[in-house]
C-alpha cells in the first residue's frame, strides 16, 4: 500500500485493520519488565492503557489512541516530517473533531514535538490541510511498517519458528485482524526475537493480546 508524501487519509486502511496490525506486532514484543515502565522511558512497539506506541528512540516516535465506538486518533513525528517547521505555521488540528486529545496535543505542540495529526470516525480518515508545496508529514517513513500488509507479515512470519503444519502467518494476521485471535497457537510457534535472546514472555504477551482486543 503506497503513502504519499505528504500523506493523505485515503493511504492509511480502516482504523480498525491499522490497530490490529500494530497491535499484533507491539504484543510479541510485550515483557513483564516493560509493562511498569512509563510510555516516555520505552521504545520499541507496545500497547498501554493510552494505546498503541512506536518510538525508535532517535528520529520517530508515534501513537494511536481508541477514542470510542468507531474512532481513533494517530499522531507522532518522523525526522522526515517538514509540518513544524513550516513558514507560515501549520494548525495541524484545524478541523478535528471536538474528541480528539487536546491536552496531549497541544502540549507536544507547544515542546516541537508533533510532526501530524490523523483521526478515523463514519469509516473515513481525515487531516488539517496543508499547503500545496509541503514536502512531507513523515506518515510514509514512520507508519508503513503497519500501513503495508506485506511488511507485518514479514515482520511476523520472523518471529513464528517453522513448525509444519501450523498455521502460516497470513492466518494469524487474518485472525487478528477479524478480532478472533486464538492466542494459544501463536504462542506455542512465537520464538525469540534474536539468536541468543531469552525465550519470548508469553504470559506479557497473552496481556497485550487482551488489552488491545484481538482475542476472541
Amino acid at each position: 500500500m503506497t503513502i504519499h508524501r505528504p500523506g493523505l487519509p485515503e493511504d492509511l486502511p480502516p482504523g480498525a485493520v491499522l490497530w490490529a496490525r500494530w497491535a499484533l506486532l507491539a504484543a510479541l514484543d510485550a515483557t513483564t519488565e516493560e509493562e511498569g515502565r512509563g510510555s516516555g522511558y520505552r521504545t520499541g512497539r507496545w500497547i498501554d492503557g493510552t494505546g498503541l506506541h512506536w518510538d525508535d528512540s532517535g528520529c520517530t516516535w508515534w501513537t494511536m489512541s481508541r477514542m470510542g465506538e468507531g474512532r481513533y486518533v494517530l499522531y507522532g513525528e518522523d525526522e522526515s516530517s517538514g509540518v513544524k517547521w513550516y513558514d507560515p505555521p501549520i494548525d495541524m488540528l484545524a478541523g478535528g473533531p471536538d474528541w480528539l486529545p487536546y491536552e496531549e496535543l497541544r502540549d507536544r505542540l507547544e515542546g516541537y514535538e508533533l510532526g501530524c495529526v490523523y483521526w478515523y470516525e463514519h469509516g473515513a480518515w481525515a487531516r488539517a490541510p496543508y499547503p500545496a508545496d509541503l514536502h512531507d508529514d513523515g506518515l510514509d517513513c514512520g507508519l508503513s511498517g503497519f500501513v503495508d500488509r506485506e511488511r507485518v507479515l514479514g515482520d511476523l512470519a520472523s518471529r513464528l519458528d517453522e513448525t509444519p503444519g501450523g498455521p502460516e502467518p497470513d492466518a494469524f494476521l487474518a485472525e487478528a485482524e477479524a478480532y478472533r485471535l486464538r492466542p494459544r497457537p501463536l504462542l506455542e510457534r512465537l520464538r525469540p526475537e534474536a539468536p541468543g535472546d531469552g525465550p519470548p514472555d508469553l504470559p506479557a504477551v497473552t496481556r497485550a493480546l487482551t488489552l488491545a482486543g484481538l482475542t476472541g
